[in-house]
């Protein structure tokens, strides 16, 4: 801990002018332009994050509950609090007004970031003269060549990959054939780095360039309303009041981007069966509602679809709620008692989530698989079920122990509100990228000397 903490001092005090560029699931682009002040390089130094489409097609449009663009967002305010310059390049913006850019958009500008198209000549000039080039997430070396075209080979060199995806479509040569060349990839876990480095292997006979595994961390704004008890309590009274939910009742919740992969289908079922225990063996809990957030309302998509027609076939619907996709998760994190992480086949690459679940003291009951492993410990701060539907069964009992057994619940809770204390804050965070960024910008230097 002593020697990341020391990079990210060190980092401050040289003050790198750095220019950060990235480009995500909005189709959007951000450059960070970071002009700091003189440091063991020439002042006139610059350093480049920059940018990638990560548009995926494959993924309902209710993905953009995802979180690639909000850590670059936070990335760059990480940024701007050491004197950065900071330009966001939007590119190919939706055709219809859409909240969430919007909204993304306003929070940079607000905090003096600089907006603009990545279309032309000045995106081109705005890569080349940076020293450090950040793409975000798996799909976005599409954005070299259609933005960069004949200049990409300039640029390799001084490229840091952010990747947070682990699903097989994203295996493509188009997608990631600069992979090997660029001067690092940074993945969210050991789990993703692993299935990346045997993947990209075995399927496209490359190799991966040196990579670094950085756990995510909670925004200081996140943990200033999850310690607010009196914020906490008065977030739990409103949504529970809209939902119908009475205060001493039990509610579990997914919060994830409704689709297969997230296993909401799995998640109810195993809800249902767990009423069917307590009826069953006459157990005397609370009640207990299911809430899914993550949908999207205006496209009901099959999937979802699926998931109501259950609802209404197994008459829970007093039991089960939907709330549409949001980015303000801390209003729903104050309202319910337990998270359920159900991501399916490999996982989630780390699984924010259940980090910022873990904040609000809530116990999470997450699939054995992908980053949630190097997240929960089973039987201390929640518990482990397989994926796919042998996990089932598992996720019932589970759920009924959390409801039978209240002082294990609220123990759990705490015990992974001091895990999260210990390794997920934004510090934490930001001290292990500090140090990927030191590296990645002296291999660079020394590329370009040599």
């Amino acid at each position: 801990m002593g020697k990341e903490k020391n990079a990210w001092m060190g980092m401050q005090k040289k003050r790198w002018a750095l220019m950060v560029l990235a480009l995500f699931s909005l189709s959007t682009v951000m450059v960070f332009f970071m002009r700091t002040a003189f440091d063991s390089c020439s002042a006139s130094t610059s350093t480049g994050f920059g940018g990638g489409k990560v548009r995926e097609p494959e993924i309902h449009s209710d993905d953009r509950l995802r979180r690639g663009p909000l850590l670059l967002m936070e990335l760059a305010f990480l940024l701007r609090g050491v004197g950065a310059e900071v330009v966001w390049i939007t590119n190919q913006k939706p055709a219809e007004p859409d909240e969430v850019v919007y909204s993304l958009e306003h929070k940079m500008l607000d905090r003096g970031v600089q907006v603009f198209n990545a279309r032309g000549q000045k995106a081109i000039d705005t890569a080349l003269k940076a020293d450090l080039i950040v793409l975000n997430t798996a799909v976005a070396g599409k954005w070299l060549d259609a933005v960069l075209k004949e200049n990409v080979a300039q640029v390799l060199p001084k490229v840091l990959w952010w990747i947070h995806e682990m699903r097989g479509h994203y295996f493509k040569v188009e997608y990631v054939k600069h992979l090997p060349f660029v001067a690092g990839a940074m993945i969210d876990s050991h789990t993703t780095a692993e299935y990346w480095k045997n993947r990209t292997r075995e399927r496209l006979r490359i190799e991966m360039p040196k990579t670094y595994v950085v756990h995510l961390g909670n925004s200081k704004e996140l943990m200033e309303v999850a310690e607010d008890s009196v914020s906490r309590r008065v977030l739990r009274e409103h949504v529970r009041e809209s939902l119908g939910v009475r205060s001493d009742d039990l509610l579990f919740a997914i919060i994830n981007s409704v689709s297969r992969g997230k296993g909401q289908d799995l998640f109810l079922r195993a809800f249902y069966e767990s009423l069917q225990l307590i009826q069953d063996k006459k157990l005397q809990v609370p009640t207990m509602h299911a809430l899914v957030v993550g949908s999207d309302m205006n496209a009901q998509t099959k999937f979802e679809t699926e998931l109501r027609n259950f609802v209404l076939e197994k008459k829970i619907k007093d039991r089960v709620h939907f709330v549409n996709k949001t980015l303000t998760v801390a209003p729903y994190l104050a309202a319910i008692d337990v998270l359920v992480q159900n991501s399916q086949a490999r996982g989630e690459c780390f699984g924010r989530i259940t980090i910022e679940a873990m904040a609000f003291q809530l116990p999470v009951l997450g699939t054995a698989a992908g980053g949630t492993m190097e997240i929960v410990v089973n039987g201390t701060t929640g518990f482990l079920h397989p994926a796919g539907k042998e996990g089932i069964t598992p996720l019932a009992n589970n759920i009924v122990n959390m409801a039978t057994h209240v002082e294990r619940r609220l123990r759990m809770g705490k015990k992974g509100y001091e895990l999260v204390k210990e390794r997920f804050l934004e510090q934490h965070m930001a001290q292990r990228i500090a140090l990927v960024l030191k590296d990645v910008l002296q291999n660079a230097k020394s590329r370009a000397d040599s």
